[in-house]
């Protein structure tokens, strides 16, 4: 993403698509440009998200969600999203975005996540939706994580 308009319409596409799926809203109403974009930078949730490649990669999180992986934005917007989960979650991931594709989103996602140094966190009811440009064209997936557990 190049520089704040960038990550500007990014946030906005983020906020719409969830919108638009969910009819909720990802924050408060009224927030545009930088506001959103620091907003949701200082979410209490984690947000993430995808390209639409054949092998999507993360080009998207917010302060929480870097700390949960523990990943800088540079690492995390270099890993392709399937790494996110270990060999044996990878089968369980490509059927919940197979069906979030089908279905526009979920919201009752739950799953095993690795950090950048190995360590397993479990997500709990997270919402995952397809992400659409101002042109309703499919751009990829996002997820808002509200809650999270390290495992040992």
């Amino acid at each position: 993403m190049d520089g704040v308009s960038g990550l500007s319409r990014h946030v906005a596409i983020l906020r719409n698509s969830y919108r638009h799926w969910t009819g909720k809203r990802l924050m408060a109403g009224g927030l545009e440009g930088e506001a959103a974009v620091q907003w949701l930078d200082a979410a209490p949730f984690a947000v993430v998200s995808h390209d639409a490649s054949s092998d999507p990669v993360f080009n998207y999180a917010n302060r929480a969600a870097l700390q949960l992986f523990g990943m800088s934005w540079k690492e995390f917007t270099a890993l392709p999203s399937r790494l996110s989960a270990g060999p044996m979650e990878q089968d369980e991931r490509a059927r919940l975005l197979e069906r979030v594709s089908r279905c526009g989103y979920i919201d009752d996602y739950a799953g095993v996540r690795i950090s950048g140094s190995g360590k397993q966190f479990r997500i709990n009811n997270a919402t995952v939706w397809n992400l659409l440009d101002e042109d309703g064209r499919y751009c990829g997936q996002a997820a808002m994580i509200p809650e999270w557990k390290e495992l040992t």
